[in-house]
């Protein structure tokens, strides 16, 4: 089993690692965490890599379950505009993009319902299926249990995970050169699938 935290249109090594796994659980029990995936996701745009921030309401209080999120910022349309300018030229951005914007139409008021949607959208446009459900309350890890909670952060490297993240055409390649484990979106926009 793996233990993961809530995501924004997590990295790609979070997406591997999940669909290696035998069962997934995303922790409903913990405090939030500044930084993190929790409320970010990196994409790579015209002018390089590039972070979405969900903003938030009062970060430091209370579970991830409870944190609210800030729709007094227009950040929606922030996202969508960068997504859109990001990928538009991608192989499958008209496939998918509809679908996309429908999760920021929805307004969720919670910020792990966001990402709830967000998983769930992501499983089924890749085409993922594995069993996965939410923590019944916050412990260390025991025994068979791989936890991810911490180490999937924007400022690790996923090869500590020993993940081999194989390449793949990205918009901007000719630009930057191949940008490893950005937001599961790149790899939707330009494959369609999970390598």
């Amino acid at each position: 089993m793996a233990l993961f935290s809530t995501a924004y249109w997590a990295p790609i090594s979070y997406y591997q690692i999940a669909a290696q796994s035998d069962v997934v659980q995303i922790e409903l029990h913990e405090r939030y965490q500044k930084q993190s995936y929790r409320n970010r996701c990196t994409i790579l745009s015209a002018n390089g890599p590039l972070s979405l921030v969900i903003p938030i309401l009062r970060p430091h209080e209370g579970f991830i379950r409870d944190v609210r999120i800030d729709y007094s910022k227009k950040w929606q349309q922030v996202h969508e505009g960068a997504i859109a300018a990001a990928y538009r030229s991608s192989a499958y951005f008209e496939e998918f993009s509809a679908q996309i914007k429908e999760v920021y139409r929805q307004k969720p008021p919670f910020l792990l319902d966001l990402n709830t949607k967000v998983w769930e959208l992501s499983l089924e446009l890749l085409g993922a299926s594995f069993p996965w459900g939410f923590t019944e309350r916050f412990e260390a890890p025991s025994e068979g249990v791989t936890d991810y909670r911490f180490v999937i952060h924007p400022k690790a490297k996923s090869k500590r995970f020993g993940l081999a993240l194989k390449p793949y055409f990205q918009v901007f390649v000719h630009k930057f050169g191949f940008v490893p484990d950005l937001s599961i979106l790149d790899l939707l926009f330009n494959e369609g699938q999970l390598l």
